[in-house]
């Protein structure tokens, strides 16, 4: 992990006053306008908001797939700001995991290959009991010799929970990762996500538009116009759909 490994009380990610704009002067927009959040380890948190709140470029820039205008982004207490091109890579292969909607699996190798793709780009040793509690937490054990093309969105999206947790990254990052699915399949991925920070001790963070989804959070962090508007714990369908219709302030 980054130098000082967040414990289970401390922030696996976090930012400080972050900024980022778009265009220049009549397009300026705003994308995130002084953002100062953390993300707790071994937590479960969703980030939801309108289109246009900001949601997906905050988790962007804290993931490090972009760079903030001003303000500062630390995996643990490694600042990414700070780093090289190549030293921010090496971080985000060696303690970030990406959850996309789109699943993107390599349609060639089948799904215990993709599981661990990352780790054989990286050269690390897999560990194999790691990987076998990986596996039973997502319930893949019985299609591990299957492409992608021979199992159901689900399983598909399964592989792809399964790759993100592999390298014991220090956190997650889940962009709409059940946006593909149908509901019953997108519960299972909820449960697993839920699963892989009780059981694993994983730290979660997910973008999403749905108050169930949201519902497997142990928080919600709530976004409008580039600022945090509120934020709500121990999330139910309800209480997230309450909220939602609230106007931000």
């Amino acid at each position: 992990m980054p130098s000082g490994s967040p414990s289970a009380s401390a922030a696996a990610a976090r930012t400080v006053e972050a900024t980022k704009i778009y265009g220049t002067g009549d397009t300026e927009v705003h994308a995130l306008d002084g953002v100062t959040v953390e993300f707790e380890a071994q937590r479960f948190t969703a980030i939801m908001g309108p289109s246009g709140s900001g949601k997906s470029t905050l988790m962007q820039c804290v993931a490090g797939l972009d760079n903030l205008t001003s303000g500062q982004v630390f995996i643990g207490d490694t600042e990414l700001g700070a780093l090289s091109e190549r030293r921010l890579t090496r971080l985000r292969r060696d303690h970030v995991g990406f959850i996309f909607q789109a699943f993107n699996l390599v349609p060639t190798l089948n799904a215990i290959e993709n599981i661990t793709l990352p780790l054989d780009l990286a050269g690390r040793k897999v560990d194999r009991e790691w990987l076998d509690s990986v596996i039973d937490t997502v319930g893949l054990r019985d299609r591990l010799r299957h492409r992608p093309s021979e199992l159901s969105g689900g399983q598909q999206q399964r592989v792809a929970v399964a790759r993100a947790l592999v390298g014991r990254p220090t956190i997650i990052f889940g962009d709409e990762p059940t946006g593909n699915l149908d509901s019953r399949a997108g519960a299972e991925i909820l449960g697993f996500l839920r699963r892989a920070v009780d059981s694993l001790s994983q730290t979660v963070v997910m973008v999403t538009h749905d108050p169930v989804a949201a519902s497997h959070a142990d928080r919600v962090v709530f976004l409008g116009d580039g600022r945090i508007v509120g934020e709500l714990a121990d999330p139910t369908p309800e209480r997230v759909l309450d909220r939602l219709k609230r106007p931000s302030r």
